[in-house]
């Protein structure tokens, strides 16, 4: 038999549409839950920290 010779049996595509649904309800739960999940655990209005201010030393001249 030569190596170069097509096989006996080709793959068989065995694609079916429940598959086919299964894979993009998949797809699409994997890019949207993460987002749902940040909106809704995140806070909504956050506030920006505020810094601790110092009293400004004056310089002797």
């Amino acid at each position: 038999m030569e190596s170069a010779s097509p096989s006996e049996n080709p793959p068989q595509h065995s694609s079916s549409r429940f598959a086919h649904l299964v894979g993009v309800l998949v797809a699409l739960l994997t890019l949207t839950l993460p987002i749902m999940a940040i909106a809704k655990f995140s806070p909504s209005m956050t506030q920006p920290p505020q810094l601790p201010t110092y009293p400004m030393s004056q310089s002797r001249d």
